[in-house]
């Protein structure tokens, strides 16, 4: 089957000479939930910009369901919904209204049970007559996505959707992305939250300096990427590694008092019981020890590094 969007080769280069995008490219599936993780100015938001029709490419080409972004705007934009990081509404209509006139902006006929279903959905039913000025925050991010899931778009872009919104309605917005999901509607956000991404994408994309670093299935990632870290507490510090330990590629911690092993499910087959056996043998008492598994901000740190 042919990804419902395809990215070849595509630059953005803006008139005062900075590069936002270079030669980008990337295949996104129909029905995957991908996640773009990167730094501010990585060029996420200008990559989603270009698939939408909302800026050009300055080389490079985008297709949606086949069809050209540029030669075939509107048969592309009508497939696509998109929920910015902005919270720009008219903020004395009301949200049905709002929501309304998004889905006829698209050029669809009138629809009230879906608009009020999107609204069931999204929590936003008892405030239905309400203006949008009336709303909290996190209620308005709400409206932006009821506005572009108004046409019932088989693909929705979401450019940071929790930003600035609470824990608990963060959790309601991942039901909700999953729900979309699995009821066939293709999935592109771009978010800080890498736990975010950790939770519900089954792809992760990550983007520094306008060059896309890679793409992986987000297990994959995980076991290629990540890996669990053991440590082994010393009952009293040493001065170094023993030799009959070298094989295990330990590390020392600064003070002598811990062993750090690192390994994978994969490839380990039992090597913790025989490290530990083998420390004992080298004549070290140790009082606990412990295991953390690798995470995926681990891992993004590691690729596109820390403060930059």
């Amino acid at each position: 089957m042919a990804p419902i969007i395809s990215v070849r080769s595509l630059s953005k280069t803006y008139a005062n000479g900075f590069k936002a995008l270079d030669n980008v490219s990337l295949d996104i599936e129909e029905g995957e939930i991908l996640a773009l993780l990167g730094p501010n100015g990585a060029g996420k938001t200008t990559l989603i910009s270009i698939i939408c029709g909302i800026a050009n490419p300055s080389e490079g080409s985008v297709t949606v369901d086949g069809y050209d972004v540029v030669r075939d705007f509107r048969k592309t934009r009508g497939q696509i919904g998109l929920v910015p990081q902005e919270l720009t509404t008219d903020m004395f209509e009301t949200v049905v209204n709002t929501v309304s006139f998004s889905r006829g902006l698209n050029g669809k006929k009138p629809a009230p049970e879906h608009i009020d279903k999107l609204l069931r959905e999204l929590t936003l039913f008892e405030k239905r007559n309400n203006a949008l000025r009336e709303l909290s925050g996190g209620m308005k991010r709400r409206v932006l996505i009821a506005k572009a899931l108004s046409h019932e778009p088989r693909i929705l872009f979401l450019d940071e959707p929790t930003a600035g919104v609470d824990v608990s309605l963060r959790k309601d917005m991942w039901q909700l992305v999953k729900r979309l999901r699995e009821g066939g509607v293709t999935i592109i956000l771009t978010t800080h939250y890498i736990e975010e991404a950790q939770e519900i994408a089954d792809r992760i994309g990550i983007i520094d300096r306008g060059r896309l670093m890679l793409v992986e299935e987000k297990d994959t990632l995980m076991r290629k990427l990540g890996g669990k870290h053991l440590s082994i507490e010393l009952r009293e510090p040493i001065g170094e590694i023993p030799a009959s330990l070298a094989a295990w590629n330990l590390q020392l911690s600064e003070r002598g008092d811990e062993l750090v092993y690192e390994y994978d499910d994969e490839t380990n087959h039992g090597g913790i019981a025989r490290l530990l056996a083998a420390v004992e043998a080298a004549g070290i008492g140790f009082a606990d020890i412990s295991t953390r598994q690798t995470s995926l901000e681990d891992i993004f740190v590691s690729l596109i590094g820390d403060g930059r």
